[in-house]
């Protein structure tokens, strides 16, 4: 990284890029703004994995690279910025996260499900036509 820490910055509109299927034949897309945690996006795709077996392909089209700094409890101000702390990827709404493919569409719509429970987003299932 070029800097170690970040401004939180805003997140106005939509997804202007990330939000066509490219790889597989499913994937969820955001509805609403956020940070999604490099936690909350290996535990989705754990979730993803041990539902299909193993089986298909899944693909992860968001990247946590955004440092997110905090500052110990009872820290009096101005003792500048706290350290980093864990990575997030910002998302917009429309926003892929995951793609998959090689499985049927059922059993697709029900590890995208149990995936969406571990995000901090709303998201929706949708299916390549």
């Amino acid at each position: 990284m070029k800097h170690r820490k970040q401004h939180r910055g805003k997140l106005p509109g939509n997804a202007t890029r990330g939000f066509e299927i490219n790889f597989g034949s499913y994937a969820i897309k955001t509805l609403e703004r956020g940070w999604i945690s490099a936690r909350q996006i290996e535990a989705a795709r754990r979730a993803m994995t041990r539902y299909i077996k193993r089986g298909g392909q899944i693909w992860i089209r968001i990247f946590p690279d955004k440092p997110v700094t905090l500052t110990s409890a009872e820290t009096p101000m101005g003792s500048g910025k706290g350290a980093v702390d864990h990575f997030v990827a910002t998302v917009k709404p429309g926003t892929i996260l995951f793609e998959m493919d090689g499985v049927a569409p059922e059993v697709a719509k029900e590890a995208m499900r149990l995936a969406a429970y571990k995000l901090s987003v709303k998201t929706k299932f949708l299916v390549k036509e």
